[in-house]
């Protein structure tokens, strides 16, 4: 037997939701057997800046191997990193 869902209540702002969603267990206001998978597809994963020092001939060979490529040469490191995190 199910026991009645709780009324989510309405919230003032966006961090008043967060504090009571942590302080309190979903499954007691959603049902989450009739969720349904969401697709969000503009959403875009966010970024941190680092800073990375590397030898100077390290960057110009970087450089060019992103000029030979037309992309700039941050976004060729991305792509490299990315395939090598999922090559392992």
């Amino acid at each position: 037997m199910n026991k009645p869902l709780k009324q989510i209540p309405k919230f003032a702002s966006e961090a008043e939701e967060r504090a009571f969603w942590e302080k309190h267990d979903s499954a007691n206001y959603v049902d989450w057997t009739k969720a349904k998978r969401a697709a969000l597809p503009n959403l875009k994963p966010s970024t941190k800046t680092i800073s990375l020092r590397l030898p100077q001939h390290m960057l110009d060979s970087i450089k060019a191997a992103a000029n030979s490529r037309d992309v700039p040469y941050q976004s060729l490191i991305k792509v490299w990193l990315q395939e090598k995190l999922h090559s392992h």
